[in-house]
């Protein structure tokens, strides 16, 4: 069973390294910068008996994450973590600027050389939760929540994957491209085809639907209808084919195309962008298939998306069914920082910085692996 299992049934209260699965090199400190690692010398051999309270906090509002995996960092690093006092929120909580989100106390020599890996850990999944939280609440603008599907892989390092993609658990999308994004969280990825497949068959969608259908049966069938630029009129000949075994078509129309729609229909332009993936071309997608019977086919639309194109596109009634969203998810805008503001008990912190007691902080126990 992975750890989420048990974490959501109450068994364990945090992930351990035994879903991290951390690089050892850590513990000698080969990612961290040099002057925490001379720091931590000079502490070990002139101030051996002090003690250190550093707090960690960012500036904006936000959904935390990396919690689980910065405490999971100092159990199997720290020197001696069990005597370690840990204080923190947890991942998924909303936070506000500058509020304490984790504090850790003993010995600076202990667990300080881990600081800016700290820093990094919340800053990376704290930002990419967040963006998805921010997503996934655009995608309910209209009244009714349309699913997100985050479909960062091409959009960063493969090593990133499954903690992005934990993070895009805890801001709230279900659903991801990967196996790796979901291997945190316990599900496996999804989707159908993409334009490599179609270009094999030539161009010929329903072929390419029809190899999809007969080797996946079991699985939707949704159907990729932009490798044309005629997204009509692929949808339409793909709904006539497989009629209730479509379930959805997906538009992914590059920003530099006009579809071969408005071409045919001269009338309705001039009073929009028509490149891309636009509302117009879905509003006539959606009744092209409705007017020929299909109004059970769903529409996913992906490419470019943001927060505010998602927005923008409820608001005004889009009838897309679900969203796919990469590049802007991953976008690192929330930074951490680590302070020590206690020393020996008492306030010590640099000038304009100082101990902020978070009364929503819980005490973490040591969990020996």
């Amino acid at each position: 069973m992975k750890e989420i299992s048990q974490k959501l049934e109450g068994k364990i209260n945090r992930l351990t390294n035994k879903t991290f699965k951390f690089d050892e090199r850590i513990r000698e400190g080969w990612f961290s910068a040099v002057y925490f690692l001379k720091t931590k010398e000079i502490a070990e051999n002139k101030l051996p008996d002090n003690s250190v309270t550093m707090q960690f906090f960012q500036k904006e509002s936000a959904v935390l994450c990396g919690t689980d995996e910065a405490i999971a960092l100092l159990h199997t690093f720290a020197k001696n973590p069990e005597t370690l006092e840990i204080h923190s929120l947890k991942d998924g909580d909303k936070i506000s600027p500058f509020e304490s989100v984790l504090t850790v106390t003993g010995a600076y020599q202990q667990f300080g050389f881990l600081e800016g890996i700290i820093d990094g850990i919340l800053a990376r999944r704290t930002s990419v939760a967040t963006n998805v939280y921010n997503v996934v609440k655009a995608g309910r603008t209209s009244g009714k929540q349309k699913p997100v599907i985050f479909m960062g892989d091409r959009d960063d390092h493969y090593t990133q994957q499954a903690g992005d993609g934990y993070a895009a658990f805890i801001g709230g999308s279900t659903a991801q491209a990967t196996h790796a994004m979901n291997e945190w969280w316990g599900k496996a990825g999804m989707g159908t085809m993409p334009h490599a497949m179609i270009q094999m068959f030539r161009g010929d969608l329903v072929a390419a639907s029809r190899a999809y259908h007969e080797m996946y049966p079991d699985d939707d069938l949704v159907a990729l209808v932009d490798y044309n630029n005629d997204v009509i009129t692929d949808s339409l000949k793909v709904a006539h084919e497989f009629g209730r075994d479509l379930k959805g078509v997906r538009l992914d129309t590059s920003r530099t195309l006009v579809d071969k729609y408005f071409l045919r229909n001269h009338h309705v332009m001039g009073t929009f962008d028509p490149r891309g993936v636009n509302p117009e071309l879905i509003f006539a997608l959606r009744k092209a298939l409705d007017d020929e019977g299909f109004d059970y086919v769903k529409i996913m639309v992906s490419g470019g998306f943001t927060e505010e194109r998602i927005t923008s596109f409820e608001k005004i009634g889009v009838p897309v069914d679900m969203y796919g969203v990469g590049g802007s998810l991953l976008k690192i805008n929330i930074g951490f920082t680590g302070d020590n503001v206690l020393l020996n008990g008492t306030p010590e912190a640099k000038e304009g910085r100082r101990y902020r007691p978070n009364p929503r902080l819980e005490k973490v126990d040591f969990l020996k692996l």
